[in-house]
Formats: structure tokens, sequence, C-alpha cells
């Protein structure tokens, strides 16, 4: 699923952060990184483990290189996370903190993974979160779609790129 909406995903991501440049909205890039050969993956972490020996050989500079159709203006900061969260082994929280931001406006692949771990934990953290649902997208599209519907509505306002936009 993921491959196919590719375009759409990536469309829907550049007209929001057109929109939070356009609002003077900071925008904040986190990708997923680690060192070469990826010491920081335990034998113990299912997600990442199984992905370690297929992972050590690559490049990891290019491995967290920004689609160019989304990439960072100059003064846009790219946080680096190691696990699955955005706030967990990144500086992502003290670099809120710094820009003295207290409201979140989340986008991500995958919706399971990154975006609901991260709507977790910045919950936890008493962040106001927004999550803009056109700009995720997840391997199973009924995850995809209970997440969106029933479970994020508890933790924050789901809305579309469309609906941002008018804000």
């Amino acid at each position: 699923m993921l491959q196919g909406m590719a375009p759409t995903i990536l469309g829907n991501v550049s007209k929001a952060i057109a929109n939070a440049r356009t609002k003077k909205i900071p925008v904040i890039y986190v990708v997923v990184g680690f060192r070469q050969g990826m010491p920081e993956v335990s034998t113990n972490n299912k997600g990442f483990a199984a992905s370690k020996e297929r992972m050590a050989a690559i490049n990891m500079t290019e491995f967290m290189t920004v689609h160019p159709d989304i990439a960072p203006q100059a003064g846009e900061l790219i946080v680096t996370k190691r696990r699955v969260s955005s706030f967990t082994g990144s500086d992502l929280e003290v670099v809120l903190r710094s820009f003295g931001i207290q409201h979140l406006i989340l986008s991500g692949i995958s919706t399971s993974g990154v975006v609901l771990s991260t709507t977790r934990e910045a919950s936890d953290k008493d962040y106001k979160i927004t999550i803009i649902s056109d700009c995720c997208a997840d391997g199973d599209e009924e995850v995809h779609r209970v997440l969106m519907t029933k479970v994020f509505p508890r933790q924050a306002d789901v809305i579309t790129v469309e609906e941002w936009s008018k804000m």
C-alpha cells in the first residue's frame, strides 16, 4: 500500500509544510537513523533487530535523507531518533522546549508505528496534538482507519490537510 501512495502522501505533506511555513510555524523533521552497523539495536528489539543484518552495510547518511519533494529549507531542523517514537533516543523534546512549542502537528509513515508512538508519548508529555490524517499512511489500511477514527481522537484533533490549510 505505501509504495502506491507515495505520490499522494508526498503531495499532501508538501501542502502541509507550505501551509506551516506561510503561517510561520516551525517545521521540524524527524528521521530514524543509526550509526553504521546499527550498534544501537538490541537483539531484544523485535522490530529493529529484524532489519539489523539487512541494513548493516547501507549508507546511513543516504538512508536518513529527506525526500527532495519535502526537503528542509535553510534553518529547518532535522532530528534523528533511534526508535519508533519521535521522542525516544532523540533531542526532540529539548528542541520543542527551546522553541516554546506546545502544539504538535503530526504526519508520518507509519500510522501504526511512528504516528501512534509519537502521539502517545506527546500526549503523556502534555502537548496539544493535531494529526493530519491524509499526511499519514500505514501498510494496513484498516489499522490506519481505526487509529484515525477511533484511537487518535481520544488524544488529538484529527483533520485533513485541506482542513488544516483553512485554519
